[in-house]
């Protein structure tokens, strides 16, 4: 590899207004503008590195000022320092003491590390000329292990058990890179249909849509009201069945407390959802052990992740028994190799991962983590959340195709954004661009929900 060295960034704060027609509305979260807070990292060479964080509107006027604070960690190292020990790298970037202060890796300050350090996979990757996930398939196992910052988790896993667990892996890996070469690594599911602010017709018809193009698992939000809830699941149910193997799953986005969520699932078991997902606050280890061992006689389970800050709250999920699905979300941790950290205590707590992707630039990330855990890690398929928005905006979308995702083969990490949505969809925006426009202002003159 050619020397690269970083010469700087440009921060890019970028906001679609999918609060308009309540795509993403949940119980928590009713009027998102699902954004992209950007990192761009120049160089002296011909690449450059792509990579974001995800919010829902406001906060990428915090996440993109603390992505200049770390990004300029950064600036003057050449790409093979960073990448030569990636532990070493990740350690560096998370340790300037008055930027760790306000975290310590979690929070904003996690969410800017994240795009910052997934800006670094994406410029490594087309340097190689490989997307990510073949660039860590291609890893040795002990390749693997050093990328990883293994503090606070060695009680859990530690790296000279993480290199025998790779290794156990090694065993049909070849044919798995195949399956993934062939685009039959990650099955997809969907939340399209979903979303609370969303009719029942529009649900329905979605629902029949989306059967139609080979989708075999659905999730719907629920937590606005028992009534309307058990309405919205029996069309649910009514379109794809009870015993023609689809697969149906729920999400409450955090809101109710540990009784409210039993009382609530406990009322919904007839309609036999795989999982509640985010049942009560996402920092709450023994409260989704408390859910998770009520509503197990019932045959539900208890997924969370998206909200799930660091490798250590996981390590705490994984450990204790709290959830039977772990949601790694690919920048509310600290990007790439902190997932990696979750993926190995997943496959040694034997918890399958299904990683969060309901939002802007989610499903071209998790589809490389998807793939890295499958062909790396535990060898067995899994699914993955796919929503069919804002696709349109990235050089090399995620795509869905009899109900697989197709594996990303192009360089990078498939967040390179179109510059002319950077330009339209940019916040405050330009003379022309959308949040100068007329139709800008009933959002934001309107109520701040």
């Amino acid at each position: 590899m050619s020397e690269i060295t970083i010469t700087g960034w440009d921060t890019k704060d970028v906001r679609f207004p999918t609060s308009l027609d309540k795509t993403g509305s949940d119980a928590m979260n009713t009027a998102g503008d699902y954004s992209a807070a950007y990192c761009i990292l120049n160089t002296d060479s011909k690449y450059s590195g792509h990579g974001m964080t995800f919010t829902i509107g406001r906060g990428n006027d915090i996440v993109c000022r603390a992505i200049d604070h770390l990004a300029d960690r950064i600036k003057g190292r050449t790409l093979s320092s960073l990448v030569s020990n990636w532990g070493q790298t990740w350690r560096h970037l998370v340790s300037d003491s008055q930027l760790r202060w306000i975290g310590p890796e979690k929070g904003v300050i996690h969410l800017a590390l994240g795009a910052v350090v997934n800006a670094i996979w994406d410029l490594w990757a087309k340097s190689l000329h490989k997307p990510v996930w073949r660039i860590v398939a291609e890893m040795t196992p002990e390749e693997f292990v050093r990328c990883i910052d293994f503090r606070y988790i060695t009680d859990a896993v530690t790296p000279e058990e993480a290199v025998e667990m790779l290794k156990k892996a090694e065993e049909g890996k070849a044919q798995r890179i195949k399956d993934a070469e062939e685009s039959k690594a990650v099955p997809a599911y969907t939340t399209s249909a979903g979303w609370l602010g969303y009719g029942e017709d529009k649900m329905r018809a979605l629902l029949e849509e989306t059967l139609s193009k080979g989708y075999r698992h659905f999730k719907l939000k629920v937590g606005t009201s028992l009534e309307a809830d058990r309405r919205r699941l029996a069309i649910a149910r009514d379109v794809i069945g009870y015993d023609k193997g689809n697969i149906l799953m729920v999400d409450a986005n955090q809101v109710w407390s540990v009784p409210e969520a039993i009382e609530y699932m406990q009322s919904l078991k007839d309609f036999k959802p795989w999982f509640i997902e985010e049942p009560t606050s996402p920092d709450d280890i023994l409260g989704h052990k408390a859910i998770r061992e009520a509503l197990r006689p019932h045959g539900i389970g208890v997924a969370t992740g998206e909200m799930c800050q660091n490798r250590v709250i996981f390590k705490q999920l994984l450990a204790s028994g709290a959830i039977d699905v772990c949601q790694i979300d690919a920048c509310r941790m600290g990007g790439v190799n902190e997932a990696l950290a979750v993926l190995l205590m997943a496959k040694k707590f034997n918890v399958p991962i299904v990683p969060h992707s309901g939002g802007v630039g989610l499903p071209e990330y998790t589809q490389h983590l998807s793939t890295i855990d499958y062909v790396c890690v535990s060898g067995k398929k899994s699914v993955l959340e796919y929503v069919d928005h804002l696709h349109e905006h990235f050089e090399y979308p995620a795509v869905i195709k009899e109900g697989y995702y197709q594996t990303p083969m192009e360089p990078g990490y498939s967040v390179e954004m179109k510059p002319e949505s950077m330009v339209k969809f940019g916040f405050p925006g330009t003379e022309g661009s959308w949040w100068q426009s007329e139709e800008a202002k009933s959002i934001l003159e309107g109520i701040k929900i």
